[in-house]
């Protein structure tokens, strides 16, 4: 495929942004080349600044869980913007996403509107810290939690991608409040805590790992995080910005059965318009200003028209559409698979409903940062070009997760799997 636009585009950029780009991972520094610009898209079809079409498993990084430009959501933020854009005051559209989030997740007793998943995770943890009294917390290698200061250690994600030092930016005297541990380690969380007790005022973990590619908790990971923290008056914190209303209606943890104190919610909630959420324990969520003396704020907070665009999606998923998710991701990912294997190619693919993450190694299974990072990069980069030329468009990265959404048809998935099939024809 000829990319002479988005070349010339990325140009242009490179005079007035950053890089070119508004978020890091989008420059294809991860897997070389030139970015490509998108103009248009309609279920899991992308259409380019130059005319070619993809079939699109990043999905605007998961919050397209119905394929772009589904209708219901469409019409009501048409509807929505011929109305206000937005009052900065309350509106009756807030109270309804909340009593919808409410209602699926049990854990989440109240919860705050925000306008990102970097907003929610911040706010989170300042909570968690304002309402134990204590400082320190604790996150896991590869996890990223957006990037605000206390987080941006061993990150993953565009981190990871780019190679990055862990917290460039980010003072010593917070970053030393952080304690990074590896993912999926109970011994090492159990250590922690006997160590530094009631120093820890919060885990943060995605219950998923989504920013190291997909990887699925190890067993009784999550519930040693819930014993420790109920243990130790801390804190438990599930970042599903990603996993929220996509592996499950109730998200990761009503898949795992595992209840944080707190959760992060964002991507499907504003249903391809910015936003994201944080909820709890009443008792905790009672400490945010103005009932309680914890500071949070935000002019866009429930914005109509995010407001109006998540209560649509979330309204078209039911049970029947979480089977039909899931049985399209055991298709593809079986699929290539099975071709992989055909063509003896070490590969390693991890999954949970909506989600998955193909690993170019021959380990037998990834489970943590360190994995991950020790797989074939170069091997992905090739399959993510050879994927672009044949018109499927995966993540630019070898540390981001693929998104499957209910708009991915038989044919869409068939397609999928032939190119992979042909593709890893072409590397042994």
């Amino acid at each position: 495929m000829k990319h002479v636009q988005s070349d010339a585009l990325m140009q242009r950029a490179q005079r007035s942004i950053p890089g070119g780009v508004n978020s890091p991972v989008r420059a294809f520094k991860g897997v070389g080349g030139t970015p490509i610009f998108f103009v248009s898209a309609e279920g899991v079809i992308l259409t380019d600044a130059d005319g070619n079409q993809y079939i699109d498993y990043v999905g605007s990084w998961g919050p397209m869980i119905q394929g772009h430009g589904f209708k219901p959501i469409v019409d009501a933020v048409t509807k929505q913007a011929t109305t206000s854009l937005g009052f900065g005051a309350p509106t009756e559209l807030e109270i309804i996403m909340a009593e919808k989030v409410v209602e699926r997740i049990p854990s989440i007793e109240l919860v705050r509107m925000v306008s990102s998943g970097t907003e929610a995770t911040m706010s989170a943890i300042r909570l968690a810290r304002g309402f134990t009294e204590r400082d320190k917390i604790i996150k896991f290698e590869g996890c990223y939690h957006g990037h605000s200061d206390s987080l941006l250690v061993k990150a993953g994600s565009g981190v990871l991608t780019l190679g990055l030092p862990d917290s460039p930016g980010v003072p010593a005297t917070l970053a030393q409040h952080t304690i990074t541990l590896p993912y999926n380690d109970s011994s090492a969380l159990i250590q922690a805590f006997e160590h530094y007790g009631n120093e820890i005022g919060a885990v943060i973990l995605e219950p998923v790992a989504g920013n190291m590619g997909c990887i699925p908790p190890a067993s009784g990971f999550l519930e040693t995080a819930r014993r420790l923290t109920t243990e130790h008056d801390s804190v438990l914190i599930f970042d599903e910005v990603m996993t929220g209303f996509r592996v499950a209606p109730g998200g990761a943890q009503e898949l795992y059965g595992v209840e944080p104190d707190l959760t992060t919610l964002g991507k499907i909630i504003g249903g391809g318009l910015p936003v994201g959420a944080f909820g709890g324990r009443a008792k905790i969520m009672n400490q945010i200003a103005p009932t309680g003396p914890v500071y949070q704020a935000g002019t866009l907070s429930g914005n109509p028209l995010a407001m109006q665009a998540g209560i649509a999606m979330l309204e078209s998923l039911d049970a029947t559409f979480y089977e039909q998710l899931l049985s399209a991701t055991r298709h593809l990912v079986g699929g290539i698979e099975e071709a992989a294997e055909r063509h003896q190619i070490p590969l390693v693919i991890n999954y949970v409903p909506g989600m998955f993450s193909l690993y170019f190694t021959t380990a037998a299974e990834v489970t943590g940062y360190a994995d991950a990072a020790a797989s074939n990069i170069d091997r992905y980069n090739f399959f993510f070009h050879q994927m672009l030329d044949a018109g499927i468009y995966f993540a630019p990265s070898a540390f981001e997760s693929a998104f499957v959404s209910g708009a991915h048809g038989s044919a869409e998935i068939n397609a999928t799997v032939d190119a992979a099939d042909r593709i890893f024809g072409s590397m042994t």
